[in-house]
């Protein structure tokens, strides 16, 4: 869907989770000495403006990025989430955050001199831009951009050659079919890569497709005897606000650390951004 752009949505609480689990996931795998490739299957620009731009009209980072980095200010917080804080400071000045990386220059800035990455996106304008902002790292000949469907393409990029890589799978699902198509798409990467670690984003909505989804996943990674973990983040219940108020992440072949990690993150997530009485998480995890 091309009305879709993630600009609006730079710095959310959506964001926070989905990337102190990408970190995560990351620097374990990296404790490893073998090349990794890491795939971002719906990158979006790479990295964005909180003070001019899609994202003042949204004003989402109000709630997240800059509620949470006040409140470690003021009080203690786990190691996981001083290690987001401080890959989102790198990218500003001072103690002032204007700019919010996506899960394309977080990546990019992490990766070892033998890794790879991978970006996919459609998006007409996003995908110029997101061509513009990798120019500009000095990780750039590491990164291949692509302007294709991941859903139909990743497949083909199955498994890499070192046989080690992360996945991040995250689309807008406005166009319902979003749901259909990943569900395959992990069925088909799984097939190939059964050893891949797989990091799923998803929103918690009213819609069927999207209560239904986690379930479709365990089901996929069950069959296919892989162990997988599902954290979700709440931060308010109000019904009639059409507002994203929850999502979640789905990991398919988690690391042993990740369930800790997040045991001790949630907490203090939840009392950093929870807006009324129903915020909340969900931390659940199957060991094949």
């Amino acid at each position: 869907m091309f009305s879709y752009r993630h600009a609006f949505h730079a710095g959310s609480h959506a964001d926070i989770l989905k990337h102190l689990v990408m970190i995560h996931l990351l620097e374990y795998l990296q404790e490893k000495p073998g090349a990794l490739t890491i795939v971002d299957t719906h990158a979006g620009a790479g990295i964005y403006s909180l003070i001019d731009g899609f994202a003042t009209v949204s004003k989402e980072a109000d709630q997240g990025i800059y509620r949470l980095a006040q409140f470690a200010k003021n009080n203690s917080v786990s190691p996981g989430i001083e290690n987001y804080l401080a890959c989102i400071h790198s990218e500003n000045t001072a103690d002032e955050i204007t700019i919010y990386p996506g899960s394309p220059f977080i990546l990019a800035r992490l990766l070892r001199s033998h890794d790879r990455l991978k970006l996919f996106e459609l998006h007409p304008k996003e995908i110029d831009i997101l061509r513009h902002n990798i120019n500009q790292l000095k990780q750039t000949k590491q990164i291949d951009v692509y302007a294709e469907d991941s859903f139909t393409r990743l497949k083909g990029l199955m498994p890499p050659p070192s046989r080690r890589g992360l996945v991040l799978i995250d689309p807008s699902y406005e166009d319902k079919q979003d749901y259909r198509y990943l569900e395959n798409t992990i069925e088909e990467a799984l097939h190939r890569f059964a050893t891949g670690c797989f990091a799923i984003w998803y929103p918690c909505l009213s819609r069927r497709e999207s209560a239904s989804l986690p379930d479709h996943i365990k089901k996929i990674a069950t069959t296919h005897k892989r162990s997988w973990l599902q954290v979700e983040l709440r931060v308010e219940n109000a019904p009639k606000d059409r507002r994203l108020q929850a999502s979640g992440m789905f990991i398919i072949n988690p690391p042993w650390t990740l369930e800790k990690q997040l045991a001790e993150s949630m907490p203090i997530l939840v009392r950093a951004l929870g807006q009324d009485g129903g915020a909340g998480f969900v931390l659940k995890s199957f060991e094949a």
